[in-house]
């Protein structure tokens, strides 16, 4: 008999919920990103804006930030690439194991970067695969997370 506790923890069940709540709060970005300031000129506010949709929003560090050994992100590699902790409860073809790293240099240009984060659609034409949510970004919150990315320091290896 399936109890409720084993119900909550199964991880088809994860996997959706976690997919279903990033795309709920990906498609309402425009409401919930504080308008640009003018403090600091437009490139600071890209900036922040930026990392408030990467850390707030889209929760970039879930996947692409190692953890430590408590299991939190790993801030002295912030967005450095990590493996995928998301295990598929059924088989998926092609599941990635690694996360790319995200900070600094970009896997792509900022065209690149800009059209995954508006349409989903990487470089090579495809769809990324799961877990990556397939986000829809307007195309000036886009451009401030490759802004915000950018501007991420690595850390030391």
């Amino acid at each position: 008999m399936q109890t409720a506790r084993d119900a909550t923890h199964h991880p088809t069940a994860t996997l959706a919920l976690l997919l279903l709540l990033l795309g709920l709060t990906n498609q309402s970005l425009a409401q919930a990103v504080p308008p640009a300031g003018k403090a600091g000129g437009q490139k600071d506010s890209s900036v922040a804006r930026g990392e408030y949709i990467v850390d707030n929003i889209a929760v970039c560090s879930q996947c692409h930030t190692p953890r430590d050994s408590n299991g939190r992100p790993d801030r002295s590699h912030w967005l450095e690439g990590a493996a995928v902790w998301l295990k598929s409860a059924e088989p998926v073809e092609n599941w990635p194991l690694q996360a790319p790293r995200i900070a600094g240099a970009l896997p792509g240009t900022d065209a690149e970067m800009v059209k995954l984060l508006t349409t989903g659609i990487w470089k090579t034409g495809t769809y990324l695969r799961p877990p990556m949510p397939q986000f829809r970004m307007k195309s000036e919150d886009a451009e401030a997370v490759v802004a915000y990315l950018k501007s991420v320091t690595p850390g030391p290896k």
